[in-house]
């Protein structure tokens, strides 16, 4: 990239993302810019993988001498399986959402978690010694409650519609004692919100401007100092964070995690520091 001019060769360094769908991605606008800003001859492109086919993608990316990808939903857990190495990062949480290929060899990463609070520390979120509440079991689940674990959380709730899946959830982290799983219509997962001081819905739920399921938030029972975060990003307002706002709670949309753990993603493949003002204006302006 010279001058801010895109010239592909075959000296430029592919990056991609690995997913599927990929329609809503963010992600080659951010670090395309940013591999301009900084003059990088590098490339990312989307890679729609359906998961039939996931592993020849990762052989694919080898052959064709990619340096990097993200990984998103639903490829997360299940590339863990193809992958020559994974870093402690990625073994903490149980999922990999960004790849090194360094000398022949697919290194599996998470920068989900650290992006995460990185996210909220950027708004003066306090962490350490506090309580949260979660909903959703899944993948972005995990991310977040191990960089919540990892930066001094006192307590985590886990609520979703499928009590087994919440109360399973606490075996991904047997060492923390303080994690609860339970449905989000009960009784107890009532009694967490009011005393939470961090509420994040990591479920895709709101991800649709036209859907008609709402998380089964009643905000009379949110502890009314809580900061209400979503991991969604697409669209920048879901029907949760309005709920809450309209309310007067401080909100967080998933923009900002966005960034973050792109940001350490690009610092990964080209060892340099991330023009993340770029980053983020470049979401802020396609969102």
């Amino acid at each position: 990239m010279n001058g801010g001019k895109v010239m592909i060769t075959s000296k430029t360094k592919k990056i991609g993302i690995l997913g599927w769908p990929l329609g809503h991605s963010l992600s080659p606008l951010m670090h395309n810019a940013a591999f301009t800003a900084l003059d990088l001859d590098y490339v990312y492109v989307p890679l729609p993988v359906q998961p039939e086919n996931l592993a020849q993608a990762v052989a694919g990316l080898k052959a064709m001498e990619f340096t990097g990808v993200n990984v998103t939903i639903p490829h997360k857990v299940a590339i863990m399986s193809y992958l020559d190495e994974i870093d402690p990062s990625a073994q903490f949480v149980g999922a990999v959402n960004t790849i090194l290929i360094k000398e022949g060899k697919c290194i599996g990463y998470n920068t989900d978690a650290q992006g995460f609070i990185q996210s909220l520390t950027r708004r003066n979120v306090t962490i350490r010694g506090k309580k949260a509440v979660v909903m959703g079991a899944g993948g972005a689940a995990r991310a977040v409650a191990s960089g919540l674990i990892q930066n001094g959380i006192q307590q985590i709730t886990i609520g979703t519609r499928n009590s087994l899946k919440a109360q399973g959830f606490t075996g991904f982290f047997p060492n923390f004692k303080n994690l609860l799983g339970c449905n989000w219509r009960d009784s107890t997962f009532t009694s967490q919100v009011k005393e939470c001081d961090i509420l994040i819905n990591s479920t895709p739920i709101g991800m649709s401007a036209n859907e008609k399921e709402e998380l089964p938030i009643l905000w009379e029972n949110v502890n009314k100092d809580a900061t209400i975060c979503d991991l969604i990003y697409n669209p920048p307002m879901t029907a949760f964070l309005n709920s809450a706002q309209i309310r007067g709670y401080r909100i967080i949309n998933g923009a900002g995690m966005l960034v973050e753990q792109g940001a350490l993603a690009f610092e990964l493949w080209t060892d340099k520091q991330a023009p993340r003002t770029i980053m983020s204006n470049i979401v802020s302006k396609y969102m």
